[in-house]
């Protein structure tokens, strides 16, 4: 099989004492919702101890990154102050940087937030407004020196143009302001924000043409697991949506995606695993 140039891109990429080795391989980012409100697993985790028990057990199932996210970014969600956010995640960050041998993010637009939970010791922040809603954010990560994942959002789901072409003006404008901040290059992640200010068929069009956002040079990360678009094309409620989750999974990773953000850990782990080496040429071992 022809392989594209994607595949043989490479960016080392630093997570406080952790390196992460893109596009040598497909990384797993176990998600972990400390809400009670979130569209799949909303409540499970509210309470820390079994927050604490979850993240463990996504590591032993083989994650390379935990993702905790204190706000539901569901449509319709009900927002919360910067208070309640820290409230929800700060503990479980002060835990997890100490008891998980792994990198650990967190989902957030608030840079008071994310001031917080990185001099808890959190290695990365993951914003679903892709350094747009909060001014100041941009400049905190430049401050820890930690990569951020910037994810394409608006309100709304009209595009004027082309939604390729217009979700890479939003990645360009929030390059900008990245770079502007004194984010390293080699610190940014983009990801389509599939779910996120767009239709169902919208999604699905985006899904067919992931490799296009190649050629901007990042990393790509792919957040699917268990969403509306896939329920709607298997009717199927979100806890039974692994195995469309996987479809998209692989779907990524033969257009060059770097890292899927899932829910089921093991079932996207063995999707990887042969999905890289059939493109890539390698184990995801």
């Amino acid at each position: 099989m022809m392989k594209n140039s994607y595949f043989t891109r490479k960016k080392a990429m630093k997570c406080g004492e952790y390196t992460l080795e893109l596009g040598s391989r497909t990384y797993i980012m176990g998600i972990l919702n400390v809400t009670p409100d979130s569209f799949s697993d909303g409540g499970k985790f509210v309470d820390i101890d079994q927050a604490i028990l979850h993240a463990h057990k996504m590591a032993e199932q083989g994650a390379d990154i935990i993702d905790i996210g204190g706000e539901s970014t569901r449509p319709g969600h009900e927002k919360i102050t910067a208070e309640e956010e820290i409230k929800r995640v700060l503990k479980i960050v002060e835990r997890l940087v100490k008891e998980v041998k792994l990198p650990i993010s967190v989902d957030t637009s608030k840079a008071t937030v994310a001031e917080t939970v990185l001099n808890a010791g959190a290695q990365m922040i993951n914003d679903i407004w892709g350094l747009q809603k909060d001014p100041d954010m941009a400049k905190v990560i430049a401050k820890y020196n930690v990569p951020v994942c910037i994810m394409h959002n608006q309100e709304g789901s009209w595009y004027e143009k082309d939604i390729i072409y217009s979700i890479k003006n939003f990645f360009e404008k929030s390059i900008e302001i990245a770079l502007a901040a004194g984010i390293k290059n080699e610190n940014i992640i983009l990801d389509p924000g599939i779910g996120f200010g767009k239709t169902q068929e919208q999604n699905i069009h985006i899904m067919s043409r992931l490799c296009e956002f190649n050629d901007m040079g990042y990393p790509i990360l792919l957040g699917t697991s268990r969403k509306s678009f896939i329920g709607k094309i298997i009717d199927l409620p979100p806890n039974e949506r692994i195995e469309g989750t996987i479809s998209t999974s692989v779907i990524g990773i033969m257009q060059g995606v770097d890292i899927l953000r899932v829910h089921d850990i093991v079932e996207n782990l063995r999707a990887a695993l042969v999905a890289d080496v059939i493109m890539r040429g390698k184990s995801n071992g």
